[in-house]
């Protein structure tokens, strides 16, 4: 009864102290590593433990940071304020004899214990190994919460590997690596009788410590909290290892020891004791006496003399009464005196721990079969002691069940076997990638055709991968990573990570050695080889998840497991989001399995809600230079240290980030990435070292937020290879966008004084840092890169980490330095600080995670990576970007646009009466004030790009470098549209001066009719008169008096043009052939002719003989000037001499372009501006007759004499014709002001239209437009649509916007619904003029007499002044002699005004000529779209493919997609046949090319920038991409070899099989679009 309540009170005591600690609900074995991943506030910052459910965690999280410090730290600040000022009082008794059981204090030997009852199986291992780094004793036998029950801790101990070097290998110096519970060491047991007040731990510290600075690997009673009255830890048995280095001077033993140490006395303990005394080399028991009890149990032991000491502590006082209980049991026993070891008070405990330091080493001597621990299972046979272990057997026979495969035959050979799909083929198609990139050894065939080879056996490699059936060990692996149960699943993994561990050590450690050899002897094959060899001989769990993988990579949803393989993504985020690493890169084959890793991430995604926002941290060091390490400490994870394998690549981890921080630092997930080294200095000589490297750093710096340069020991000698490889890496990200933050650790500095000290090595690591960026920036051709801080912000001080080195002494039994983890914490803490701070982090998820990490990847295989680099966010962004900028474009040139036609009206209002100066200073008014509009324009569209810029969800860093680009762009708008502006008042100035040479005209002709109509109705009013009577006597009077009426004196406007020719020329000496032009209308009526002398360079002479480029050219600016000339003349009015000016204008634009490709002379431009001003000057000229006779004074009489003639009449017979007058005033005077307010808004209108219609996505920017263009292209399948398209790429887009245009007005009547709309807005704004106009400025209606109809009029001229232009010649003409009343010609002004919103309504519904309606237009809506999506203008210098980017101002030219050479003239030199291949192939390859612009001198394509730095052709996306222009040159090959008067080209038999549909996706995908 007394046994079962000692039973169940030990239980009680062990639930009480778990409720205690906060740990209940984690009993039994609850506890998972995975909980304890999670990055919050506490991980970051270590506050004081203020309570007792505060100490697990706190214990737990520093011995994840491997902080030595862990078990002494969980006391601080919990003991209350009145016991720390009790602590004052010294003569307080109770104070002295106070009990050692506090509550507020913990024995850390029960925190260990009640952690190892709570954590599960896989957290015991890592609580063990953790433990093991700090040189902790470790748990051999874990008491139960029954104190007869115990269990062999085994399995939690299994993962411990050491190494060390006995002293029989010191001279070779090799070393023994095994698992710690697989040798056989052997093992002294320290165990104490229930009087022992000597300490067995102390003793054992000292023993283990000799030679090191003095470590507690042992808990004892003068350690910090070791005095606390333990509570569960009785019973618990710790094992620890002495473990030599080799250094006889520095070994306390010349092997590997265990020692025991069982906690309690051996009474209490009795099951752990006789355990240990069975499986002991010797077990030293710890007396100062012996009572009955013990007497009895040590007695009844067999094999005492060979194993049993006894270490008594002789005492004062009653020191001869307990020696003689001691005699009595070693005479009992027959031990001999040496079995004895006394202490007595002479002797300290270092110097009697030397002398038991000799006793082992003696009885090291006799030991012959020393027992591992895992062969301790077999003595662990009594019912009361358990095995851990026991418990993953089924996954341990899962585990072995793989092995029994790889044990049979060698590892390269299982591999092939098993692990297929990772094999030769993967690394085969892994090459044929990056050479479809590089074009290296294309040999003799056509690039186009070597590209569709490598895409033939990249299909052939792909069936056979598909075609791969998984090996009977994956199946079972991916079994039993499928089960529900994740404990199972875990156990099982790392099952076969113990396996393959061990395996790997026995297998590798011979090619390890032989590969150190080669590497002193520097032969560089042999090197390679055993390099290769190492790799092929790795095998490890990360080669089986790389198996299962590939198996998702190449399946089909054809494949009979197709289920189940679909499976697999999800089954790796589950695993990714417990913290297992998800391999990213495949350092083995250089390669991405990218669809894997895809959706493995995108199933991560769904899985925790779309919420998964991404802080992605980097470290990059050289082999063996402690970076797993460190990330192992920042983070408490467990990258693999010390394999013993080779495993290449990089992995990433996702660590949970705290709802306490997930606001701060704005991530969900802190995602870290561990590389592999970069190579070491033995490899460095390897041809593909330097070249792996770099695509590996600036893979994974591209990825990452933050990165991590790891530098092992201050100035070490690799430290200038990785500075070059990184700062290449940060030079790439910063032309990209990317703006990473940078960190440089430097391991092994342990000084206090370091900091300061290191201040010249830090200020030599930025001249380093410099120079290695000049390097960079040379390379990457960016010579404006001259110091390291042009690229990324670094200071001295603040990114430059010095920690001190991990052990403190000389392994393996050197301590833990806490130092380490105390500078790793601290640089944890400041990294994500910064990180979180840095204002270009912007917050990325997964999504846009995976889609960079693809553009990576793909730019990465490129060598030249700036111009390789293509992302779809960075394309998405700038598009976006483009769609903002464009829409405030329109919303500026709008806004001036209307002001414009309101100044266009008040200047056309101004008083004809006044004099020309008045009118020109009205203009420069205007001027100034449209100036200061723009300007505020200006700011406002700078003030929106700038906020643009600092928006969080855009990713505009991507796009930073195009800042400058849009700036530019918002003030070469602002120049554009004032010089328009400014160039339209003027015309409006010359249209008034001409309107007003018209009007002084009929004003004196009306004078002389009006005259005359007065004296003939005197004359009549003396007799009687019928009406035929009176109207004839007016033909008579009419006839006299329009008779000698003069036109306006037609102007020479060839000699004007002539005039503005000879101006633009003023600055070069051209006069002689100026002069010899006698007549300018008869120049330009044949076609134009280009000649030698129109270039001065012979070979520029034969390739314009030979292919007429120059004539082509020519062609072109002559069709696009005439096309203008048009234009303007359709417009209704004179000739102005602007209009000349803006040819020559665009005649110079397009001649800037052409003397780059061109080189021409003076002599070219002087005849095609004689050639194009002929033909200008002939068009201008019927512009100005026709404006002649529409504005012929006797014409615009006669279109009044009928109202002069009703007038006659109506005052002979003395009739008030109130309508009529009111009728007439409106028909000539507001009827034409009207529709000229409905056409100056109607442009304005219609972009507006077309712009927020279903349609507007095909001008929101210039590439969805391109896309929209060739996409129509392709579905009309019109040969001469391409061509026209390739040929006269302007001519093209403005025909396609103008009949666009024409199709949406046509459609239900828009263009009437939009006039009528105006209508709407000018009839309410005259209505609303009239009403005001009829009060005086007393606020009184006019008085109603005739008089006040001259006012009437005056002051709707004021309201309406910005509106309309009333003219006034028609409106003294129509109000001639009016005799109405003010009030009845009010009425009859607004019923005529309703008749002619009537009458408009129906003549605008009735009209169909929408073209005319277009062309006259003076705001043309056709102009207005096209400078939104026409841009520049330029074309690729290759293929002909036109500019994408934004608007004019820009330094870089580039488009979505390039098409082959041939379809923009390119022919080969000797077959005269179209080149088929792509600029954006030819770029990245050895290929050579030669034009003009080289002077014919052949030139590599790679160096195209030389000639062309002004373009970006990146590689296409997807070898898909140019799938369009492919079949587009299929289809019409020899159309276009025909009108280039050339042979056709020869396509890849590839192409032929393109389809339409095909070529559609490609455009989708080249387009980015869905």
């Amino acid at each position: 009864m007394s046994a079962m309540n000692t039973e169940e009170g030990a239980l009680t005591a062990l639930l009480n102290f778990l409720v205690k600690l906060g740990l209940k609900d984690f009993y039994p074995n609850k506890l998972s590593l995975r909980s304890l991943f999670k990055i919050n506030k506490n991980s970051i910052e270590e506050k004081a433990v203020l309570s007792l459910e505060e100490i697990p965690w706190c214990f737990l999280r520093k011995l994840f940071k491997i902080n030595a410090e862990c078990r002494s730290s969980i006391q601080s600040s919990i003991r209350p304020k009145e016991n720390i000022e009790e602590d004052n009082d010294l003569f307080n008794e109770d104070l002295y004899t106070a009990d050692d059981s506090r509550d507020d204090v913990v024995n850390p030997l029960d925190l260990i214990v009640a952690l190892f009852h709570c954590a599960d199986s896989i957290l015991q291992q890592e609580m063990a190994l953790k433990m093991s780094m700090c040189q902790f004793s470790l748990p051999l036998l874990l008491p139960g919460g029954n104190k007869s029950q115990c269990t062999l801790m085994l399995w939690a101990l299994r993962d411990i590997v050491k190494e060390w070097r006995p002293h029989d290998l010191s001279e070779s110096r090799g070393f023994v690596e095994d698992n710690i519970v697989q040798a056989n060491i052997p093992f002294f047991s320290f165990v104490r009788l229930k009087n022992s007040s000597l300490s067995k731990s102390q003793i054992l510290n000292h023993v283990l410590s000799r030679g090191q600075q003095n470590c507690n690997l042992f808990i004892y009673r003068d350690v910090k909290g070791g005095a606390v009255k333990r509570e569960i830890a009785d019973g618990l048995v710790e094992v620890c290892w002495y473990l030599p280095c080799g250094n006889e001077s520095l070994d306390v033993f010349p092997g590997p020891v265990a020692f025991a140490n069982l906690r309690g006395d051996i009474c209490e303990s009795l099951k752990q004791f006789n355990f240990l005394f069975q499986v002991s080399t010797a077990t030293l028991v710890f007396l100062d006496s012996v009572e009955e009890s013990e007497h009895k149990i040590l007695s009844s032991l067999q094999d005492v003399k060979s194993k049993l000491f006894l270490v008594v502590n002789r005492k004062g006082g009653k020191a001869s009464e307990e020696m003689m209980s001691v005699k009595r049991l070693v005479d009992e026993l027959g031990l001999p005196h040496n079995r004895v070891k006394v202490k007595d008070q002479r002797l300290n405990v270092a110097e009697f721990s030397e002398k038991l330091c000799e006793v082992i080493k003696a009885s090291l001597l006799d030991v012959k079969d020393p027992m591992s621990i895992e062969d301790m299972v077999g003595k662990a046979v009594e019912p009361d002691v358990s095995v851990d272990e026991s418990k993953t057997d089924a996954q341990r026979k899962a585990a072995e069940e793989i092995m029994d495969d790889v044990g049979v035959g060698s590892i390269p050979d299982y591999k092939k076997r098993n692990l297929s799909l990772q094999g030769a083929n993967w690394k085969r198609l892994s090459k044929l990638e990056k050479e479809e990139c590089r074009l290296k050894t294309s040999g003799d065939s056509g690039l186009e055709e070597y590209k569709c080879q490598l895409q033939e056996e990249k299909l052939q490699i792909r069936q056979k991968q598909q075609n791969s059936d998984a090996s009977k060990g994956m199946k079972t692996f991916i079994k039993c990573l499928s089960t529900n149960d994740k404990q199972k699943r875990d156990v099982f993994l790392k099952w076969m990570k113990l396996k393959f561990d061990k395996h790997s050590r026995v297998k590798l450690s011979k090619l390890r050695n032989e590969f150190k050899e080669q590497c002193k002897k520097k032969d560089i094959k042999l090197i390679a080889e055993l390099d290769q060899a190492l790799v092929d001989s790795s095998l490890g769990t990360e080669h089986y998840m790389r198996e299962m993988g590939l198996i998702y990579e190449f399946s089909t949803s054809s494949s009979t497991a197709a289920d189940e393989i679909s499976q697999l993504p999800g089954l790796a985020a589950e695993m990714l989001w417990d913290g297992y690493p998800l391999e990213l890169l495949d350092g083995d084959a250089s390669n991405i399995p990218e669809r894997w890793v895809t959706d493995v991430l995108m199933e991560l995604h769904k899985k925790v809600g779309q919420r998964s926002r991404l802080l992605v941290l980097t470290v990059l060091g050289v082999q063996s230079s402690g970076k797993s390490t460190l990330l192992n400490t920042m983070f408490g994870v467990q990258f693999p240290v010390s394999s013993g394998r080779c495993t290449r690549g990089a992995f990433m981890l996702f660590l949970k980030v705290g709802e306490d921080l997930k606001s701060e630092l704005n991530c969900d997930f802190i995602v870290l990435i561990d590389t592999e080294g970069l190579k070491a200095p033995d490899l460095a000589q390897l041809e593909d070292s330097y070249e792996h490297d770099n695509q590996l750093a600036t893979f994974v710096i591209g990825l990452s937020d933050a990165t991590i340069i790891n530098i092992a020991m201050e100035n070490a000698a690799e430290m200038k290879d990785v500075l070059q490889i990184a700062v290449h890496a940060f030079l790439r990200m910063k032309e990209i966008g990317k703006k990473p933050v940078c960190h440089f650790v430097h391991q092994n500095v342990s000084s206090v004084s370091a900091h300061d000290k290191n201040m010249t090595e830090r200020k030599h690591l930025l001249e380093q840092l410099n120079e290695m960026t000049q390097i960079a920036a040379e390379m990457e051709k960016k010579p404006s890169i001259k110091e390291f801080t042009d690229v990324l912000d670094y200071d001295m001080d603040k990114n430059n980490w010095n920690i001190p080195g991990l052990w403190h002494g000389t392994p393996p039994m050197a301590p833990v330095n806490t130092g380490y983890s105390e500078a790793v914490a601290d640089f944890k803490k400041n990294l994500l600080q910064t990180v979180k701070k840095d204002p270009c982090n912007e917050v990325t998820q997964i999504p846009e995670f995976v889609e960079w990490m693809k553009s990576l990847w793909r730019a990465v295989k490129y060598e030249n990576f700036i111009f390789s680099f293509r992302n779809t966010l960075v394309a998405q962004a700038y598009d976006n970007l483009c769609k903002e900028f464009n829409q405030w474009e329109w919303e500026f040139r709008k806004e001036i646009l209307i002001w414009q036609t309101q100044a266009e009206v008040e200047i056309l209002n101004a008083d004809n009466e006044s004099e020309v100066e008045t009118w020109n200073r009205l203009v420069g008014e205007k001027k100034s004030e449209v100036s200061d509009k723009i300007t505020d324009q200006q700011t406002t569209m700078t003030g929106k790009l700038s906020d643009y810029y600092k928006m969080t969800d855009k990713r505009v860093h991507l796009i930073d470098n195009n800042k400058a680009d849009f700036l530019n762009r918002v003030k070469g708008l602002a120049d554009e549209i004032k010089h328009s502006v400014w160039a339209k008042l003027d015309c409006t100035l010359q249209l008034k001066l001409s309107s007003k040479k018209v009007q002084d005209i009929q004003r004196e002709y009306r004078g002389v009719i009006e005259k005359k109509v007065m004296k003939l109705l005197s004359d009549c009013n003396a007799s009687t008169l019928t009406e035929e009577e009176l109207t004839q006597e007016f033909e008579n009077m009419w006839a006299e008096a329009t008779g000698n009426v003069s036109g306006l004196k037609e102007r020479d406007i060839a000699a004007c043009v002539l005039k503005q020719l000879t101006k633009d020329f003023c600055n070069q000496n051209v006069n002689e052939a100026l002069q010899k032009v006698t007549d300018l209308k008869k120049m330009g009526t044949g076609p134009f002719e280009t000649r030698n002398d129109h270039v001065d360079n012979y070979w520029q002479n034969f390739q314009r003989l030979r292919k007429g480029n120059l004539q082509k050219v020519a062609d072109k600016i002559i069709d696009s000037c005439t096309r203008f000339v048009h234009d303007k003349v359709k417009t209704d009015g004179d000739y102005q001499d602007s209009f000349t000016k803006e040819v020559l204008e665009k005649i110079d634009e397009s001649l800037k372009q052409c003397y780059n490709h061109h080189k021409t002379n003076s002599k070219f431009e002087i005849d095609l501006k004689l050639h194009i001003c002929g033909i200008a000057s002939r068009e201008f000229v019927k512009m100005h007759k026709s404006f002649l006779s529409d504005n012929n004074p006797h014409t615009q009489l006669e279109k009044y004499k009928t109202q002069y003639l009703s007038d006659f009449l109506d005052l002979y017979q003395k009739q008030d014709p109130c309508h009529r007058k009111a009728k007439d005033f409106v028909q000539s005077c507001i009827k034409p002001a009207v529709i000229q307010f409905i056409c100056g808004s109607l442009g304005v209108n219609i972009v507006d239209y077309i712009l927020t219609s279903s349609h507007s996505a095909e001008y929101s920017s210039r590439t969805i437009f391109q896309y929209n263009i060739q996409k129509e292209l392709l579905q009309q399948e019109n040969f001469k649509s391409f061509f026209d398209y390739i040929d006269s790429y302007e001519m093209y887009v403005n025909d396609w916007i103008f009949e666009h245009i024409w199709k949406k007005m046509s459609e239900d009547k828009t263009l009437c619904k939009l006039k009528n709309k105006n209508l709407q807005v000018i009839y309410d704004k005259i209505s609303e003029a009239i009403d005001r106009a009829a009060i005086g400025e007393d606020g009184a209606p006019l008085p109603d007499n005739k008089e006040s109809i001259t006012t009437l009029i005056s002051n709707m001229r004021k309201h309406l002044i910005k509106d309309i232009s009333l003219s006034v010649e028609a409106e003294k003409t129509t109000l001639f002699l009016i005799q109405s009343s003010c009030h009845s010609f009010i009425r009859c002004l607004k019923i005529s005004m309703k008749e002619l919103k009537d009458q408009l309504e129906k003549e605008f519904s009735n009209s169909d000529d929408i073209t005319e309606t277009l062309n006259k237009l003076p705001i043309k809506p056709q102009d207005e779209l096209f400078k939104r999506v026409f841009g520049c203008g330029r074309q690729c210098p290759f293929c002909k493919t036109p500019c994408e980017a934004g608007g004019k101002e820009h330094k870089m030219h580039h488009a979505a997609i390039h098409r082959p050479q041939g379809l923009g003239r390119f022919t080969c030199v000797s077959s005269k046949k179209l080149v088929n291949s792509l600029c954006t192939t030819d770029v990245h390859s050895d290929r050579v090319f030669r034009n003009s612009d080289t002077k014919e001198k052949w030139h590599p394509y790679k160096d195209y920038n030389k000639y062309y730095p002004d373009w970006i052709i990146p590689p296409d996306s997807t070898i898909e991409a140019s799938d369009y222009w492919k079949y587009v040159l299929v289809q019409y090959n020899d159309r276009f070899a025909r009108i280039y008067e050339v042979k056709p080209a020869d396509v890849p038999e590839a192409w032929r099989k393109l389809t339409k549909e095909q070529a559609l996706k490609g455009l989708r995908d080249a387009f980015n679009r869905k």
